[in-house]
């Protein structure tokens, strides 16, 4: 009966994870279409994206935030926008399929997958 719960409850964890990728990758395509400094060709590459920001968000952003807590202490935490947007724009580096104009952009398109992404989770339960 253990070893049932456990198949049961991994299984219900990779699905959790497929439909949180979903969802970020759909308000990926949003928050490209309502902002013009933001470029996904499609939505594959939309869901590579989510699939890449959560990786980098899992391994690079940790070292940077414990690297940064000086500044991120000074500014309060506002720091943490522009590690997010550093984020941004290394997928951005990384992947051929997303464009961002710049720093400014990266920084707007990660306030606004933020709310959409939360909106959007708020439905989906």
């Amino acid at each position: 009966m253990n070893e049932q719960l456990k198949i049961i409850l991994y299984m219900q964890n990779g699905t959790n994870f497929l439909i949180r990728l979903l969802i970020t990758a759909l308000a990926v395509i949003l928050t490209s279409y309502l902002l013009p400094g933001v470029h996904v060709e499609n939505f594959l590459s939309a869901i590579i994206l989510a699939l890449l920001l959560a990786l980098l968000n899992v391994t690079l952003k940790p070292l940077l935030i414990i690297i940064t807590i000086p500044v991120t202490f000074l500014t309060l935490g506002l720091f943490l926008l522009v590690i997010n947007a550093l984020i941004i724009l290394l997928a951005d580096a990384i992947m051929p399929g997303f464009i961002v104009d710049g720093f400014w952009w990266a920084l707007a398109f990660s306030v606004v997958l933020w709310i959409i992404n939360s909106i959007l989770r708020n439905l989906s339960k």
